[in-house]
């Protein structure tokens, strides 16, 4: 009954192998902090700097994430993270854009 057993997950809430990846667990902390920072304050048209700066760090550091995670929980937390600073992204951009009339 080889299909019975299953792996102890408790060692961590995003590692299904057992292993320790506090790497990956940062980046996907990382990237869904970034990402919320990103999609809160994009409803405000005057953080247009903070939305659109947060959530190109967060797709710099989800994408990062994706390519050096290990398991389909990290990809899970990375994707809400990814999607959040993108949303983030573009309305920050659409508000002001990254340097927002500082520049030109």
């Amino acid at each position: 009954m080889a299909q019975a057993m299953r792996p102890n997950s408790a060692t961590s809430l995003l590692a299904t192998d057992g292993k320790a990846h506090p790497l990956q667990d940062a980046l996907v902390a990382v990237t869904l902090v970034l990402g919320l920072t990103a999609a809160i304050s994009s409803i405000f048209s005057g953080l247009h700097l903070l939305s659109s700066w947060t959530g190109l760090v967060g797709i710099l550091a989800g994408g990062y994430g994706q390519f050096i995670s290990v398991t389909t929980r990290e990809r899970f937390g990375l994707i809400l993270g990814l999607g959040a600073s993108a949303v983030g992204f573009f309305i920050g951009m659409a508000h002001g854009g990254l340097f927002g009339g500082l520049i030109g």
